[in-house]
């Protein structure tokens, strides 16, 4: 009796130990499954988060081809989600980490379409300006030879890039003007008549320039490829410029009409008959030009 009663609680006990076995396989193989499971969906939203960056990076390499200037935005944010990308290679593929670059790249994308945005409204509006460029190197090809100082300038010039932050001469036009004793000015297309040349232009608003002092560089040249009124030279960089007057103003962020005055020599002197050349810079860049003739 006392056997059986042995045998029986061994039984017992044994199927216990094999029931205890065979759920602790169960649970094992269970959580061995939900971490295999997790390691792959882990890997791959690291994978689709690489991918979205290296997408965002590829984005910002093609504006930065696109751009014929470089923009220091798209250098700065491409830099950095480079670094994000390089970071995340070397991280631990956790949930905590995942999170915290997903979160990061929903930063930087809100970040990217603002500067993207920026740089087409650049492009287009170097675009107006390269065609403005355009126009004035006809011009220059089409006007006779200057001084030998003055031809070295041009070829400067023709090669100067607007951008648009620079104060522009609109409507630019010179012409004669006979001075009464009274003061008054009668504009006249007569050489020996002429007192003084008149130059006149409408400085443009700009919201990119700051209000405040302002000069731009008058140079009037004569049918002899003289530069008349001061004709003294300044120099920005490797340019130099010789201008006839520098023509100061206070710029307060609206159009501004502006008129300079140029002299003759002596009250002997006459001005030529012919074409006279009149152009416009901005430090040493060329803003505007025009012509007027005087019989």
């Amino acid at each position: 009796m006392t056997n059986n009663t042995a045998n029986t609680g061994l039984k017992v006990a044994l199927g216990i130990a094999i029931a205890l076995f065979i759920g602790l396989a169960i649970f094992s193989s269970s959580l061995y499954k939900n971490k295999v499971t997790t390691e792959k969906q882990l890997t791959e939203e690291k994978a689709t988060v690489l991918k979205d960056l290296n997408a965002m990076s590829e984005q910002y390499e093609v504006a930065m081809t696109e751009s014929k200037e470089v923009n220091q935005n798209l250098v700065e944010a491409k830099a950095e989600i480079d670094e994000l990308i390089n970071s995340l290679k070397k991280s631990e593929a956790n949930v905590k980490n995942l999170m915290s670059y997903r979160n990061k790249y929903n930063a930087l994308k809100k970040e990217m379409d603002i500067v993207l945005a920026e740089n087409d409204e650049l492009k287009v509006r170097n675009t107006l300006l390269a065609s403005t460029l355009d126009s004035t190197k006809v011009q220059l090809e089409e006007r006779t030879m200057f001084t030998d100082s003055l031809l070295s300038q041009n070829t400067e010039l023709a090669n100067v890039v607007l951008n648009a932050s620079v104060l522009n001469a609109l409507n630019l036009k010179g012409f004669g003007v006979i001075e009464r004793s009274s003061g008054k000015l009668i504009p006249t297309e007569r050489a020996r008549r002429t007192d003084k040349l008149r130059i006149c232009f409408t400085v443009a608003k700009n919201k990119l320039v700051e209000a405040g002092d302002k000069e731009l560089y008058v140079q009037v040249i004569d049918p002899k490829n003289n530069i008349l009124g001061a004709n003294e030279q300044i120099t920005f960089g490797e340019q130099t410029l010789n201008y006839s007057v520098i023509s100061k103003f206070n710029y307060e962020d609206s159009n501004l009409d502006v008129c300079e005055f140029i002299t003759k020599k002596s009250d002997d002197d006459d001005f030529e008959e012919g074409r006279y050349r009149v152009n416009v810079f901005n430090g040493a860049d060329l803003v505007s030009s025009s012509q007027f003739t005087l019989k």
